[in-house]
């Protein structure tokens, strides 16, 4: 925290500072004896009627009352990454968005509305990559009526953690709100480790979907509308691992997508019975290896907070989070994921 040259700590912050991270000390309120301090780094999303509204890494807000601070200062955009390629938020958003591309969009702005017939929230959510041309009002109130027209709710894709994302539009969808549903991170890692891990042996690939692949996808009842989603994207290639299954579900499937120097994998899954053999991993590494053929060099990939079985997977593996994101859902609307 400041310190001035007496020795005391300083709040060197100011409402003239919201949308910059901070890092600030307050008096705390957990009552625990001998702490009396809380830390909490963010970025500053208002300032208003003496309350600081504080937007953390992973999304959640924190709100200090200016008489509890005790020390604050403005802190670096983001934190130095050790590990993983070099990449920014829009970057990556971009690269995400064309590897699970909606059936069909519409430009607000420098915003996308994406719908697939509500297979999923990342591709009918609407995407916020810019100034919407519209005020914040006027625009949630467009992204309503446009999913209203296609019988879906309205849902709003934010990121918070890494320079360029969305911590402001948060602490605004839930000051009008907005009800975040999910909270999940993309990680990032180099894509050769990842095709070293294992030699893939009985890893088939094809580039699609058929009807095996889908009896082990986690998605029962794939619709036509899921089936084009899951086959868009700029070089889309899909894995299987065949197993005893009576129903004829293979032991472990698997997607990548490739778009220029970046690989994304997702939907691996693995028969329950089957864990902790090695499969994901195999998976992953024969999916690593034809992505490397066609030039890419880094991977990413999507996960939840709460998923720590994928998390350990994916850790040992080199990856690290980049940046979380987040879904909001329009208020009033209580239609779940479908």
């Amino acid at each position: 925290m400041e310190i001035s040259a007496a020795g005391r700590l300083e709040v060197r912050i100011t409402a003239a500072d919201v949308g910059k991270r901070v890092s600030v000390r307050r008096l705390s309120d957990t009552g625990v004896a001998g702490e009396r301090f809380t830390d909490t780094v963010g970025v500053l999303t208002s300032w208003t009627d003496g309350v600081l509204l504080i937007t953390r890494k992973s999304g959640e807000s924190v709100r200090v009352a200016e008489s509890d601070l005790v020390a604050g200062k403005v802190v670096p955009a983001a934190p130095a990454r050790r590990r993983g390629p070099a990449a920014s938020y829009e970057e990556l958003a971009r690269v995400a968005a064309r590897a699970w591309p909606p059936v069909e969009s519409e430009r607000l702005g420098g915003w996308e509305l994406r719908a697939a017939g509500g297979f999923t929230r990342r591709a009918n959510s609407a995407l916020p990559l810019g100034d919407p041309g519209l005020p914040l009002d006027e625009a949630l109130t467009a992204v309503r009526r446009w999913y209203g027209e296609r019988g879906l709710p309205a849902y709003v894709q934010t990121a918070t953690g890494a320079a360029g994302t969305q911590e402001p539009l948060c602490a605004e969808l839930e000051r009008r709100g907005w009800v975040r549903e999910v909270t999940a991170e993309v990680w990032t890692g180099g894509l050769a480790p990842v095709a070293d891990l294992a030699e893939g042996a009985g890893v088939v690939l094809s580039r699609e979907a058929d009807e095996a692949w889908l009896a082990r996808y986690q998605r029962k009842g794939v619709s036509d509308v899921a089936l084009r989603v899951l086959g868009a994207g700029p070089s889309v290639w899909f894995a299987k691992v065949s197993g005893a299954d009576p129903t004829g579900a293979p032991a472990a499937i698997g997607r990548c997508v490739v778009d220029g120097r970046w690989a994304s994998f997702a939907a691996v899954e693995v028969d329950p019975a089957r864990r902790r053999r090695g499969l994901a991993t195999a998976v992953m590494a024969a999916l690593a290896r034809r992505a490397l053929d066609e030039g890419a060099s880094a991977a990413w990939l999507q996960v939840e907070t709460d998923n720590a079985g994928a998390r350990a997977l994916y850790a040992g593996t080199g990856f690290a989070a980049h940046h979380a994101y987040h879904h909001y859902r329009e208020p009033g609307n209580t239609a779940t994921d479908r």
